[in-house]
């Protein structure tokens, strides 16, 4: 009997195929003896099956059944297997490339998916508050530089979201298509104190010959990010700050602009959201393993629609069940 690929060994198997940013500049030091694709690899299995650390990876990973049998195969090169050690160096240092490959894998894929046919070359631009895992650190004891509780993240920070009020924790930034498919396009994550605009800049090189407008609230309004995108060849388009109703030139077609943004970004954020259970607190603690865990996830949400693409499946709806199910 033919072993059956599962949705999670497909989802991996893509890594080889994966369009790979430029390395940075060589250091010294002995060469790698494993490539960045058998981490990556294994971030994904950490991002599907929900597993914060790299020992409850690697035990998993041990477990006698065929579908982890195929994931170990897949996690070999050259004959060889990572040590524990291997593997918990290079997860910790693979948060600082997901940003370029998450940059890299959405170039190549609005060239695959061609999702702007038919419509305006835009993306949105926000930020998304994740809940911080465990207690919550208040304001006057960080300021006394006490720690109340051990179950307190002390990376973590707040912020006033006008959903949901105060929370502390950490934003996920991110600019998704403004398209019949919802494609993240950059993403990073910070602590949740950090202002949208000052992030932007670090995604604006993802979107360069990609688009012609990028939609953002009101708290994109910043001259200098204006001056960024300008260079860039992108028209930036915000919410005007003010009373309402605004009654200037504008007003009418920044409304149909802003219902175009939220439409995508909102739509975006609740979905994903829904995929990874990001609704809850996050499972992991600490800038480093959340970096991971969250930038982790677009990337697997990236890999998802590719998957589906090429299966012929719908590239919004299913798309919860579709990972649930790996």
């Amino acid at each position: 009997m033919v072993a059956q690929t599962s949705t999670l060994v497909a989802l991996v198997a893509l890594i080889d195929r994966l369009p790979m940013p430029a390395p940075p500049a060589g250091g010294r030091g002995h060469p790698r003896v494993y490539s960045d694709r058998l981490f990556l690899k294994a971030l994904v299995i950490m991002v599907v099956k929900r597993l914060p650390t790299v020992p409850l990876l690697l035990a998993v990973l041990d477990q006698p059944t065929p579908e982890m049998q195929q994931l170990q195969a897949l996690l070999r090169e050259r004959g060889r297997y990572p040590s524990r050690r291997t593997f918990e160096r290079r997860l910790t240092a693979i948060p600082e490339t997901l940003s370029a490959q998450i940059a890299c894998l959405g170039r190549y894929l609005l060239d695959l998916l061609r999702p702007f046919q038919g419509c305006g070359r835009a993306a949105a631009i926000d930020s998304t508050v994740l809940r911080a895992n465990g207690g919550v650190w208040h304001k006057k004891d960080r300021e006394a530089n006490i720690v109340p509780h051990s179950s307190i993240d002390t990376e973590a920070h707040w912020t006033k979201s006008g959903w949901h009020g105060w929370v502390y924790g950490w934003k996920l930034h991110l600019v998704t298509t403004v398209a019949p498919v919802w494609l993240p396009l950059a993403a990073e994550l910070t602590p949740a104190n950090t202002a949208d605009n000052e992030s932007a800049f670090a995604l604006l090189d993802a979107l360069e010959g990609a688009l012609r407008f990028l939609l953002g609230d009101a708290a994109y309004t910043d001259p200098e990010l204006q001056e960024e995108c300008e260079v860039r060849s992108i028209t930036l388009v915000t919410t005007k700050r003010g009373p309402y109703p605004h009654t200037d030139d504008g007003v009418e077609v920044r409304r149909i602009f802003h219902q175009l943004r939220s439409h995508a970004i909102e739509n975006f954020n609740g979905q994903f959201k829904g995929i990874f259970d990001a609704r809850q607190p996050v499972p992991t603690r600490g800038l480093l393993a959340t970096r991971r865990f969250a930038l982790g996830a677009v990337l697997v949400y990236q890999l998802a629609v590719w998957h589906r693409f090429e299966a012929g499946d719908d590239l919004r709806v299913g798309l919860k069940p579709f990972l649930k199910a790996a």
